[in-house]
């Protein structure tokens, strides 16, 4: 017997889209509902139950086109250049998808709510061991994606981006940012034009499935 609507659930599962286009831009965001959603990420697990996240909200127009603009710089000719690859290849997709990030960084300034995840790393060794990432990523990633289903749920969209952390020294003097807090990303949020998200196309299970040891028959997936 199942706890929860599995039909809900699922749905909410499978249908919470990095959503650019369908952003609304001009629907102003009430400040209580990012409350509400972020109440919620406090309750995703973090490694050593250390609950280091932090969270930036900026609705500020100044604030958001400046973070727009190193956003952009960020990009630099990244997503002109790998649409038209994409494009190029074949590979219809991909470049429906870099078409839609570019668009979102035409028009990140307009959206009503950025928000920034952050997580406390004062305590990483300079040029830390490769196992250190996961742990530390594992403790802000799952409150991300609680953030992003709690939205979803409430009728908005986010997009979780990382093209501003090439210049994330300027986001953090900007916002006030202090050393020991590392940003992994800005989600622009808005109420979605419509709210009918649909399962994408990706790869079966079994090509990415590899059960008690990695089945080499699958190559290098």
């Amino acid at each position: 017997m199942s706890v929860y609507d599995l039909a809900i659930t699922d749905a909410l599962l499978s249908t919470t889209r990095a959503v650019r286009k369908r952003l609304d831009l001009k629907k102003p965001v009430p400040e209580q509902v990012i409350r509400d959603c972020l109440e919620l990420t406090l309750q995703a697990p973090t490694g050593s139950n250390r609950q280091g996240w932090r969270w930036v909200v900026v609705t500020d127009a100044d604030k958001r086109a400046a973070l727009a603009d190193i956003y952009r710089r960020g990009a630099g000719a990244y997503l002109k250049e790998s649409a038209e690859q994409a494009k190029a290849e074949g590979r219809g997709q991909d470049g429906r998808v870099y078409d839609s990030a570019q668009y979102l960084a035409d028009h990140l300034h307009e959206v009503p709510v950025h928000v920034l995840p952050c997580i406390r790393a004062g305590h990483l060794p300079e040029n830390p061991p490769r196992r250190v990432w996961p742990g530390l990523m594992g403790s802000i990633m799952p409150a991300v994606w609680s953030f992003q289903l709690a939205l979803r749920a409430r009728g908005l969209g986010s997009a979780l981006t990382t093209l501003h952390l090439a210049h994330e020294d300027e986001a953090a003097a900007l916002l006030g940012i202090p050393d020991g807090i590392m940003q992994v990303g800005l989600l622009p949020v808005a109420y979605t034009i419509g709210t009918d998200f649909k399962p994408v196309k990706r790869p079966p299970l079994d090509t990415v499935l590899h059960w008690n040891q990695w089945d080499a028959s699958k190559g290098g997936r």
